[in-house]
Order: C-alpha cells, then structure tokens, then sequence
C-alpha cells in the first residue's frame, strides 16, 4: 500500500515546491511526486519543508568514543594529526565487538538526528585487541552493518585493507587489530562479507577502501582495486591528507599519490578521494579526467590541523565533491557543507568563493553545497539516493519552518538558509526507505 506525505514545501529539481506530495510504494521508494488534489490520505507535515536525505560518504563511527577526550596539549612540543592518532589508535585497541556496537549505534542515532539517511563506513578494526583473527573475520564489520540496522539507516560498508605501518617502517604494534598482509587474505575476507545476509536486504553493501599509499603498496593497490572494479563496487582512500605522506609517496615511488594511482590505471568513476588536501593542479586535472570524487571533511579536517580541500579548483575543474563526518568530533553534515565555503573565505578573504559564475540567483550556492550534502555523497558510495525523484528511494528529511535559526525566511531564500543557518534541532522527520525513523526531532 503506497505512502502520502505532503509537507508544506518539497525540495525537487533544485528548488522548493508548494503543494506538492511524495508518494512512496512498499518497496520503500518514490513512486511519483504529484499536485496535493491528486493524492489520498496524505500524512500531513505542517509548517515542514522536506528534502532528500543527507549522504554520509566517510565515516569512522568507533571514533565517536574519543571525542572530547584529544582537545588538550599532550606530552609532545606540537600537537598535530599524528600526536591525536596516537590517542585514537588507544581508543581503537581497547573496544570489543559490543563497545564497537554500541560506539557504531550512537554515531548513526546522532546522524540519523540530523537528517543523515546513509553512510559510508571506512572500517578498518578487524581483529581482537591481540591480533589474532575472530572466528568471523568480519565479526566487527557485522557488528557496525547491526548498528546502522538497528538506528534505521543505509549503509556502505567501505571494508578497509591495510598492510603495513608506512614505507620502510617498522610494524606499529598499535595497527595490529587493522592489518591483513596478504591482498589474497583480505579478498576472502571481502567476498565473505560479500554473501552476508545482512548485505541483501537493500540497506546495506560492501565496498573496498585501502587505506592510504602509506598502509597499502602498490602490488596491493594493483590486486584489490580492480577486483573491485569487476565487481562494481565502490572505492575510497585516504589521498593526500598530510604532506608527510605525499613526500614518503614521492620517496617510494618517485610520484605523488594520485599520479601513482592515475599513471597505474587505478583512478575510475568509482574512485573516491577523501581529503585530497595537499595537491597539485596537475592531480586535480588528474581526478577530473578519471571522473574521481573528491570526499572533503572540513570539520575534522580543522580538527586535526590538516589543511583546506580546495574545492573551488576542483569545481572548476569539474570534480564531484562529497562529504563525510569522519572522526564523528560533531556530526552536522550541512555545517561541513557550509564549511566548504567558509574555509575558503578565510584563506582568501573573498565571499561566495564557491558560487557558479553562470548563476547568479540567491540560492545557487546553496544549491552547489546541498548537493555536495546528497546526491554526490550518494554516487560516492554507490547508491542512487541523495534526491527526490521516482524510483529513487524514499529518504528524506523534514526541518520545522517556524524554528528560530529559519524562520521568515522567503521561498527563494529557503535552500540558502537551511545550508547556512539552520539549527540541528530544526531536523523534525526522518525517513528511510519510506519508513519513520525519527519522529519530531530531537524534542519529540
């Protein structure tokens, strides 16, 4: 039996409508968006603007355990990226299967809250705090795919492959729980995941993501990557998130990382990049000729001192961009899509940094960064989600119209005011799949 639900606005074809309803089918997806005189029993959403759900493309929901607890000098000279892993490997070691439950379900309650509707997990935590492998290798990986379950929303399962400490460096005691050293053992492991029965329920799928250049050699690249192409299967990795690493790259291989992976043929459609920081106009050029997406996460970027994504010469140079939340310090995917811009306003002290040159209506920007916010994370990890259209799923959140943070708002100025100023606790509905999972937000 098909599903009603007319709000007073609906955010379709990259503007809002009024009278509008979006009718959902029991397979939990849009069936047609029509006129409010043409559809029955519609559930009525007062003083509600709906919108497509939001994408989570990078994640590390265990980290959610750790926050709060690294924003403080430690025992070194300078705090940086790699003094706070030293605390987050601590954290990853002394989680079992439940705590990683339990971490995974408070992270994805958190951005089901604010109106998170599919995620992309990077999971790298394999095995037991000693080293030894589960009886069910992916015994953790099941335990995250749970949480997502159990809080309602979809999720890609990026199984992360790890073999080493870095180029030339002795095993880090600390990585122990992360690495399979053999490419062949980590793809059994893959496809096992792979034939789960938690993957064929449409609410969750696999996808492949080695590390970084760092963790991963290239003969590895060269085994997993393309297995994952034949499969049609996502691919993420960590690129050139700190210039320490793109100078080791450039020591073992003689080229940055994304000219290793452009040059051996491993960039594709399918590729994400996430943080792609430190680069150079010739990687960008790289990235857009393969179709890569370029994953930014700008609040734990800041937080970590890693830098600034240069987003506008990758829209110039017309690479998809997508967001992640990765060490979940907050989770508020519009503040990272807002922050894509503001970031850049500061290095360069200029305003709407970001806005297309050949638009020039109120909403543009807005516009630019909500699809960063849906529709981009969503080809990032695989699915046709992140809009509202028919045959897409019904994923899609509400935000109450009279909350402070945007009320008076004008029809043409909406989009504008939820991406820049709109309050988490404006979120009010959440649906997945066409199924309520959260109900009046946070008070209700």
């Amino acid at each position: 039996m098909d599903r009603a639900w007319l709000p007073d606005f609906v955010y379709v074809n990259g503007r809002f409508e009024s009278d509008r309803v979006v009718v959902c089918d029991d397979a939990g997806k849009i069936v047609e968006i029509v006129a409010s005189d043409k559809a029955t029993d519609a559930v009525r959403l007062k003083n509600r603007a709906l919108l497509p759900g939001l994408v989570n493309a990078h994640s590390h929901a265990f980290q959610r355990v750790i926050r709060g607890r690294t924003e403080h000098r430690s025992h070194h000279t300078t705090d940086s990226f790699w003094t706070w892993r030293e605390q987050m490997y601590a954290a990853a070691n002394r989680l079992g299967p439940e705590e990683i439950y339990n971490a995974s379900r408070l992270a994805f309650l958190e951005m089901a809250l604010t109106g998170i509707t599919a995620v992309g997990e990077f999971h790298y935590v394999h095995h037991a705090p000693d080293g030894s492998t589960y009886d069910d290798p992916n015994l953790l990986a099941r335990e995250v795919i749970r949480a997502a379950h159990d809080v309602g929303i979809r999720i890609a399962l990026l199984r992360v492959a790890y073999a080493r400490a870095g180029f030339e460096k002795e095993p880090n005691p600390q990585q122990i729980r992360f690495i399979e050293h053999s490419p062949d053992t980590y793809l059994k492991h893959l496809e096992q995941l792979l034939d789960a029965p938690e993957l064929k329920t449409g609410m969750a799928w696999a996808g492949v993501a080695p590390h970084s250049v760092r963790a991963v050699p290239l003969d590895y690249l060269k085994t997993i990557i393309p297995f994952a192409n034949e499969r049609g299967l996502p691919v993420h990795m960590h690129i050139a998130e700190q210039p320490a690493e793109v100078s080791a790259c450039i020591e073992e291989y003689g080229r940055s990382p994304v000219a290793l992976l452009d040059t051996e043929g491993l960039l594709s459609r399918r590729f994400t990049a996430v943080h792609a920081i430190h680069v150079t106009p010739k990687a960008i050029a790289s990235l857009a000729r393969a179709g890569a997406i370029v994953c930014a996460c700008p609040t734990t970027e800041r937080n970590l001192g890693d830098g600034v994504v240069p987003v506008d010469a990758y829209f110039d140079a017309g690479v998809r961009v997508a967001l992640g939340s990765d060490s979940q310090i907050q989770i508020d995917l519009l503040e990272d899509a807002r922050e894509l811009e503001y970031h850049l306003r500061l290095q360069k002290t200029a305003r709407n940094v970001l806005a297309p040159v050949n638009d020039d209506s109120s909403s543009a920007l807005a516009r630019r960064l909500f699809d960063c916010a849906t529709v981009r994370g969503a080809e990032s990890i695989g699915f046709n989600g992140g809009k509202l259209e028919p045959g897409a799923p019904a994923d899609f959140f509400t935000v109450d119209l009279d909350d402070p943070s945007i009320a008076g708002a004008a029809t043409e100025d909406l989009l504008a005011n939820i991406v820049f100023s709109l309050a988490r606790t404006a979120i009010r509905d959440v649906v997945v799949g066409g199924k309520q999972i959260v109900n009046h937000g946070l008070d209700g």
